[in-house]
């Protein structure tokens, strides 16, 4: 239950070393956190692509390692190779973005960056595991519970910590197309923070469109008396929203109020009236959440996509968004900080269905789980007070006028 069970090679470099005993078939059984994903050993067949690692060997006082692609077998970590000499070297190695451990050969992937600052998590089937072992039996205040009702608390309380308390927030960068869009990710479910990066590697915030524009669910085209027209099976036709093309096509500097300040500097350099200043007194009544010149963002759902403002054609963004935890089901990750209050919302959340329970206990586990949802929030929320100091020094200057 958390401790550490891989070397540093394995760690560090995703490889680990086994020695042959005798000239037969050998099985070398790997202790990586990271499961051995096995396709084939041939590299010209097709499900070789899905293996996440490779053998290396070396002859006895031989340094010098090649990759194996000869016939070898793998059931779940254990990897058995046939006809293996004596004393013969054996690395498994996982694959690495760097290019592995060995001679620096081809073993790109991903497979031992995914095992960087794992520690800080514990699986969620483990916080199944134990809640079993620690919270049910005879003696105890829940003698007996099935197993898939534990499941489903668990992921109902992996959804709700996702969204205002875990670490949960995930962030993609793309590139807006042509089109102005992006794809909403597989296990999108709100956004956080979307931004459009600089030259200078600056993040720039996008904000949403609100009340400047909408994306139509439906388009149905209408005939000439404005009625939805449709096809042999009954249905509305569907055409293409004249709505998302003017807006696509739309100038933003005359909705940000841009336009009207640099209509006032031409004036100026005219010679119109050099006293006015630029732009002075023309900004007045604006609003605040358009006059920017960062662009606007509107969630598509009709076809699931994030649609973007003509300024921002072929701009980098970063997305940054809420994931509900369980989109790689009981494999997920949960932060060991908040490991307490996921046992006390299970906890409370199975005692609180079942019928004939004393209300005082039902109580005393909501404050429970209340509680250590309060400090699991505390510790992720990683306060620092150099860096608080560090932003309040600056609050100590004069607002000048």
């Amino acid at each position: 239950m958390g401790l550490i069970t891989e070397t540093n090679e394995q760690y560090y470099a995703g490889a680990q070393k086994f020695l042959s005993i005798a000239a037969a078939t050998q099985s070398f059984t790997t202790t990586f956190d990271t499961e051995l994903v096995f396709g084939s050993f041939n590299p010209l067949e097709i499900n070789y692509a899905l293996n996440n690692f490779k053998l290396y060997t070396a002859a006895p006082g031989v340094l010098t390692y090649t990759e194996l692609i000869t016939t070898y077998t793998v059931v779940g970590n254990t990897v058995s190779i046939p006809n293996l000499a004596a004393n013969t070297s054996v690395v498994v190695q996982l694959k690495s973005s760097n290019g592995g451990n060995y001679g620096l050969r081809d073993a790109f992937g991903s497979a031992v960056e995914e095992n960087y600052d794992d520690y800080s998590y514990i699986k969620l089937n483990e916080v199944i595991n134990n809640f079993m072992v620690a919270y049910i039996g005879a003696g105890k205040l829940i003698p007996s519970a099935k197993r898939t009702d534990i499941i489903f608390f668990a992921k109902r309380a992996m959804q709700e910590f996702s969204y205002d308390t875990l670490k949960s927030i995930k962030s993609q960068e793309l590139n807006i197309s042509p089109s102005l869009s992006i794809i909403i990710p597989q296990d999108y479910v709100n956004y956080t923070n979307i931004s459009f990066i600089d030259a200078s590697g600056v993040k720039r915030p996008i904000y949403p469109a609100n009340n400047l524009t909408v994306n139509p669910y439906e388009n149905p085209i209408q005939d000439n008396r404005g009625v939805p027209t449709q096809d042999n099976f009954g249905e509305n036709l569907e055409g293409t929203s004249l709505t998302e093309a003017r807006w696509a096509a739309a100038d933003d500097n005359l909705l940000n109020g841009e336009a009207n300040n640099l209509r006032q500097i031409d004036m100026a350099y005219d010679g119109y009236d050099f006293n006015i200043g630029f732009g002075q007194g023309q900004l007045y009544g604006l609003d605040p959440q358009y006059s920017q010149t960062n662009g606007w963002f509107t969630i598509n759902h009709r076809e699931g996509k994030m649609s973007f403002s003509s300024n921002l054609a072929n701009a980098l963004v970063v997305l940054e968004y809420v994931s509900d935890g369980l989109a790689y089901d009981l494999e997920t990750k949960v932060p060991k900080m908040a490991e307490e209050a996921m046992y006390a919302y299970i906890n409370h959340a199975i005692m609180a269905t079942r019928a004939n329970q004393p209300e005082y206990v039902i109580n005393r586990l909501s404050r429970e789980k209340t509680a250590k949802l309060r400090n699991a929030k505390i510790r992720l929320s990683n306060i620092k007070l150099n860096e608080i100091v560090q932003v309040m020094r600056g609050k100590s200057k004069w607002i000048k006028s």
